[in-house]
C-alpha cells in the first residue's frame, strides 16, 4: 500500500492488533516515549515532519479507577491531546482515526445507545473520553470518531493492573481454584481487539463517510454471562456465581447498560464466535 499511516499506542492492546491490520501500508508506530502526544509542540513538529496520510490514535488513559484519583492527567490524554492531534490532521488535511468508549454514556437505557445518541458520563474516565470527542468534532471534520466496549486482544493492557483483561483474568482465577463471583447485572458487547481493528481498516479503506462510529461484536450479555461462556468454550469446571453490583463495589460509577448500537456500517460477528476465536490462539 503507498499510503503512509501513523499509529500512537501501537505497543498497547489495541495498537498491537491496528498495527497488525495495517501491516501492509507504509507504517509508522509511536508509543509514547517516541511521542509525548501531551505537549503540543512535539506533536506538531514530529507529525508534520513525518507528513503521515491518516493518523490512527489507540493511545489512552485507560485505567477507569485510576481516572477518579488522576482526573487532570486523564483529561490531558484523552481530552487535550485529542486537541493537538486533531488540529495537525486539520492542517495536515489528513484523517484522523480516534477510538473512544461506552463510558461517555450514563449507560441507564436498556436498548442501548446509538451512535448520535446524547453523551452523559457518570465517571471521570468518561469525563475525559467525551473531552476528546467534543475538541475532535470541534477542531477538524476529517474524522473517525470510534467508539467501542469491553476490549480484549492478544496483547496486554496498557495501564491496567497487571495487563490482564477480562478473559484472562477469569482464566488465570480458575486456575487458582478460587470461587469466582461476577456481576449479573450490567450489561455489554465484549469486544475483540483484532475484529475492532479488521473493521477500522475497513472503515478507512471504504472511505466511508467521516463522523461517529460504533464497532462492536454483536450481541448482548452481563458479565457473568461472559465469563460463564469463556468457561463453557474451555471445558473448565470452576465454582462460578453472579452476584449484584451492590456486592461487588467498585471505586467508579460503571454503566449498567454499556450497549452500543451499530447503525452506521456492517455489522461485525457476534461475541461468542470471536471469543471462540480468541480461546483458540
Amino acid at each position: 500500500m503507498s499510503k503512509k499511516i501513523l499509529i500512537l499506542g501501537g505497543d498497547g492492546m489495541l495498537g498491537h492488533d491496528l498495527v497488525a491490520a495495517f501491516s501492509d501500508y507504509q507504517l509508522t508506530t509511536w508509543s509514547s516515549t517516541d511521542l509525548d502526544i501531551t505537549n503540543g509542540v512535539a506533536v506538531r513538529a514530529k507529525v508534520t515532519a513525518l507528513k503521515p496520510d491518516i493518523i490512527i490514535n489507540a493511545a489512552a488513559y485507560t485505567n477507569v479507577d485510576g481516572a477518579e484519583k488522576e482526573k487532570d492527567l486523564a483529561t490531558t490524554v484523552n481530552g487535550t491531546a485529542v486537541a493537538y492531534l486533531a488540529d495537525i490532521a486539520h492542517q495536515l488535511a489528513i484523517p484522523l482515526v480516534h477510538f473512544s468508549t461506552d463510558y461517555v454514556f450514563e449507560g441507564t437505557d436498556k436498548h442501548g445507545y446509538i451512535e448520535d445518541a446524547a453523551t452523559k458520563p457518570v465517571n471521570a474516565y468518561g469525563h475525559s473520553k467525551e473531552v476528546g470527542e467534543k475538541l475532535l468534532q470541534e477542531r477538524h471534520d476529517k474524522f473517525y470518531l470510534i467508539r467501542t466496549s469491553w476490549l480484549y486482544g492478544k496483547a496486554p493492557q496498557k495501564g491496567k493492573p497487571r495487563g490482564l483483561n477480562f478473559v484472562e483474568t477469569m482464566l488465570s482465577l480458575a486456575q487458582q481454584g478460587r470461587e469466582i463471583k461476577v456481576v449479573n447485572d450490567q450489561f455489554g458487547k465484549p469486544t475483540f481487539t483484532h475484529d475492532l481493528a479488521q473493521a477500522t481498516r475497513k472503515l478507512v479503506e471504504d472511505q466511508a463517510p467521516f463522523g461517529i462510529y460504533h464497532l462492536v461484536n454483536e450481541g448482548v450479555c452481563s458479565w457473568y454471562d461472559f465469563a460463564k461462556k469463556i468457561f463453557e468454550i474451555k471445558g473448565i469446571d470452576v465454582n462460578l456465581h453472579p452476584i449484584g453490583s451492590k456486592d461487588y463495589p467498585l471505586p467508579t460509577p460503571r454503566s449498567k447498560y454499556s450497549i452500543l448500537i451499530n447503525t452506521k456500517t456492517e455489522q461485525l460477528r457476534s461475541w461468542e464466535k470471536a471469543l471462540r476465536d480468541y480461546l483458540k490462539q
